[in-house]
């Protein structure tokens, strides 16, 4: 009896061995969710105005007010996606003279970035200082430049601010200062308890008495910079290349000895002489041609033509420059045409018949599918990975224009469908209004690093919200932006100024997107919302 006992202990050992060994061999494969991390809001002491949080690029940037000290941020209240967990405990108080790299967890890992920027107004001003003086913050030298007679040893200092305003304090008074026979003197500024710089003092004889710095010709306006005596009369005057007389240029900007001026009503591709002066002081004749205008092709919406199922916002055979999220929604069946030409709404005392109709929708098959924004926009469809597309935004031109100016209808809808949420929007849900937005930007994208072609080169991926157009991105020389966040009465003139970051730089490309649900990309919005656009022109 042991002995049949003990083969059945054994025989139950082999068994459980066996079976441990079969469990063993299970592999546990199955993949967790891919759960996007964000961080939703962020608040700070002394900022101006809110957080600026970029979910494509995972970045939160803060604006500090110049008496905040930037080594001691409080950032006071931060929220984040559901269920997230943070490398960084928050709130808390942080240096942020360098990002703070902060580490969502989850199921996956999403780095993001908290960065500072703050500018502290600085200046250094004398009585009858040529142009304006020149500040180095790294190494804590202001210098004012003077004319050649200037008596040095009787040196009067209108301004001078080193440091945040009303927390510096100056040792000694810097006003108190002047006689500079060896051009420099030195002040020690002190803020914030414990920060102390030893700023140099330095003026500087010059015998330029004025000079322009930039002149930029655009098409029908040129922008002048110069630099002259401050105190004295300072301005410009222009005339068309072969004239003899000349013109006053109005509204001068001065500031110490630096001073600008626009002059605007000018003739495209025209030359024109300018010149600055300074009191009896007057440069060289400087001459500028400018630029051409540039017209956007079928700007009225009258040309259209039909192929493979979808409408196409250019006549057959055309070259194409507007397009639409029609050959993407129609894969899904022919009646999801997004854009179509409409000639029933048309807007009042226009010369033409036809206008651009954009209605977002749910393009499925069997239920299948995902919600489509009604748009148009320059540049092209470039194709569809399974539900999601792939756009081509922007087309060569380098116009700078300073306008865009059309006609728009806009239905607002309640949103009905909700794919994903930016970041910025944690607030959207079903029931909330739908939004509409027209856009246009100037800048000088790249193929190679904005992922389109040469004539569109900033490609779009719907499944990749790093993609998303950013028009805070550094190749954006100058953008305008207009929400429609309740429906039109009726047809609506629009006037979209843009605002340039430089007048000097010049662009390779013009965007410009209509879209009757602001948040296509994320795959939210109504489909109910309907837009229509007419005479679309670019105003110089």
């Amino acid at each position: 009896m042991m002995k049949a006992m003990m083969q059945r202990i054994k025989c139950i050992a082999i068994v459980a061995m066996a079976v441990v060994g079969v469990v063993s061999c299970i592999k546990n494969d199955i993949p967790h969710p891919v759960v996007k991390l964000d961080i939703l809001t962020l608040v700070a002491e002394g900022t101006i105005g809110e957080a600026h949080i970029d979910a494509t690029a995972h970045t939160v940037d803060l604006v500090l007010e110049e008496t905040t000290d930037i080594r001691n941020v409080n950032i006071t209240e931060v929220t984040m996606t559901e269920g997230a967990q943070s490398s960084v405990t928050f709130p808390g108080r942080f240096d942020l003279r360098h990002p703070l790299y902060v580490v969502l967890s989850m199921y996956q890992d999403y780095e993001w970035t908290i960065a500072a920027e703050q500018t502290i107004e600085r200046y250094f001003r004398v009585e009858g200082q040529i142009g304006e003086s020149v500040i180095d913050p790294i190494n804590h030298v202001a210098t004012a430049y003077v004319p050649m007679d200037a008596d040095l040893n009787a040196v009067n200092i209108t301004a001078v601010k080193l440091g945040p305003k009303d927390i510096t304090a100056y040792a000694p008074d810097p006003l108190s200062l002047t006689s500079f026979d060896n051009s420099v003197r030195h002040v020690t500024v002190s803020y914030h308890g414990d920060i102390e710089e030893m700023w140099t003092l330095c003026v500087v004889p010059t015998d330029v008495e004025v000079t322009f710095t930039s002149v930029d010709a655009w098409a029908k306006r040129i922008w002048l910079y110069a630099e002259g005596r401050s105190g004295v009369d300072l301005g410009f005057r222009y005339r068309k290349t072969g004239d003899e007389e000349w013109t006053a240029v109005n509204d001068i900007t001065v500031n110490g000895g630096s001073f600008s001026a626009c002059i605007e009503g000018l003739e495209p591709l025209t030359s024109y002489d300018v010149i600055a002066f300074s009191g009896e002081n007057i440069t060289p004749i400087k001459t500028v041609t400018t630029e051409d205008t540039y017209t956007l092709l079928n700007g009225g919406m009258e040309d259209w033509s039909f192929a493979d199922k979808c409408y196409f916002p250019y006549a057959d055979g055309a070259a194409p420059f507007w397009g639409t999220g029609n050959p993407g929604a129609t894969t899904l069946g022919d009646a999801y045409n997004l854009t179509t030409p409409s000639t029933s709404d048309i807007r009042p005392g226009t010369l033409g018949t036809t206008s651009a109709n954009l209605q977002s929708m749910f393009p499925n098959m069997a239920g299948i599918g995902k919600f489509a924004a009604g748009n148009i926009f320059l540049g092209r469809f470039a194709g569809t990975i399974g539900t999601n597309g792939i756009v081509h935004f922007g087309r060569p031109t380098s116009a700078r224009p300073v306008a865009l100016h059309g006609w728009v209808k806009y239905d607002q809808g309640t949103i009905d469908k909700v794919g994903k949420l930016p970041a910025s929007r944690p607030d959207l849900a079903v029931g909330s209004p739908d939004e509409g937005q027209i856009l246009i930007a100037v800048g000088d994208w790249t193929a190679e690093e904005y992922g389109g072609d040469a004539d569109s080169p900033v490609a779009i991926d719907t499944r990749d919200e790093n993609t998303f157009f950013n028009k805070n991105s550094a190749a954006v020389i100058g953008v305008g932006e207009m929400l429609l966040t309740e429906s039109t009465d009726g047809w609506y003139e629009f006037t979209l100024p843009l605002e340039y970051k430089s007048t000097s730089r010049i662009p390779t490309h013009m965007v410009i997107v209509f879209t009757c649900s602001r948040f296509g990309d994320y795959f939210t919005g109504s489909t109910q919302s309907k837009m229509v656009v007419d005479d679309v022109e670019l105003i110089f």
